[in-house]
């Protein structure tokens, strides 16, 4: 544990333990993440972007772009000298560490609480926005829009985390809900293909994948860590070569007729509180009421005077280099 004050901290059993170190920042710090490559470097934000080496009592590097304040970063898993930030001014930055300084920033419609890289992918970022949705891009083209717009939440999305495969996304939010995407699918994973809820469960600040893919550990406003099976039909217990064969069965059968309506039906169902149901109803008759507006303006306005936007370039304002 650390202490700004360099006090002994205690664990409630009795135990106590004394920092190794303690860095001092100018302002408080919203967000730490390491270094992949090196143990001795990470970084914190407040005001701007700080670059860290434990042995030194200083930072190294301080990085900015005009934000007031600096909510989230990441480390790139695999361009290890990428760093990825998200600012209160509703902007996502670029940073390489080789030119210390910045190198692209796109401005949103609205603010990114979280970012999680793609540990497969070098270039696909995936960002938690305050619009309720996840969206997925890449960072060579963020004016171009996004590659996907992940949809479900019905309040502002919190924390979003990549799958160790990459081929899955996890989000949290205020809506006291975790969802689950698989990027594989048809549709690149636009819907929630699980969501997981409790009763007692309240807002969710953070959600993160284990190392093996199997398990997603969920940290909600009542102070509990939750652990929930990434696969929630999978059992746990191993598997016997018969059980084995029935399950691998059972999933061709349901990708085989899943065309079928009252298959598709059972698929795409998942029970949600009657809360979060009527505000997705009531989110789908705005959504179709804004539609009929916007067709309504422009079939009465000079032809290009209300060009059609696609939905994955609409909440990108303008991008900085």
């Amino acid at each position: 544990r650390q202490s700004g004050s360099g006090q002994r901290q205690s664990d409630g059993v009795g135990r106590r333990y004394e920092p190794q170190h303690v860095y001092l920042s100018a302002c408080a710090v919203n967000a730490v993440d390491a270094s992949w490559t090196s143990t001795a470097r990470f970084a914190s934000c407040n005001d701007a972007v700080e670059i860290w080496d434990a042995s030194r009592p200083a930072p190294l590097q301080r990085l900015s772009w005009g934000a007031d304040a600096v909510n989230s970063l990441r480390f790139n898993p695999v361009e290890t000298n990428l760093l990825a930030s998200a600012g209160s001014d509703r902007s996502v930055a670029i940073y390489d560490l080789r030119m210390q300084t910045a190198v692209r920033k796109v401005v949103l419609s609205m603010r990114t609480n979280a970012l999680a890289w793609n540990p497969i992918e070098a270039f696909t970022l995936a960002l938690a926005n305050e619009d309720h949705n996840v969206y997925t891009y890449d960072i060579r083209k963020l004016a171009g829009g996004a590659r996907g717009v992940h949809t479900g939440h019905v309040r502002a999305v919190m924390s979003v985390d990549y799958s160790p495969t990459g081929q899955e996304i996890v989000s949290g939010s205020y809506d006291q809900t975790v969802r689950l995407f698989n990027l594989r699918d048809a549709h690149f994973g636009r819907r929630s293909r699980d969501v997981y809820h409790t009763k007692r469960m309240q807002r969710v600040f953070g959600v993160t994948f284990s190392a093996d893919a199997q398990l997603v550990l969920s940290a909600s406003d009542d102070g509990d860590v939750r652990l929930w099976k990434a696969q929630a039909a999978q059992p746990m217990k191993p598997l016997l070569p018969k059980e084995r064969d029935a399950l691998q069965y059972a999933e061709k059968l349901k990708r085989r007729y899943r065309h079928v309506p009252e298959v598709r039906r059972i698929l795409n169902h998942r029970h949600v509180p009657k809360p979060i149901f009527r505000m997705q109803n009531n989110k789908q008759i705005m959504k179709a009421s804004q539609r009929r507006k916007t067709d309504n303006r422009r079939r009465h306005s000079a032809p290009g005077a209300e060009p059609h936007i696609p939905e994955k370039q609409r909440h990108v304002l303008k991008e900085l280099e």
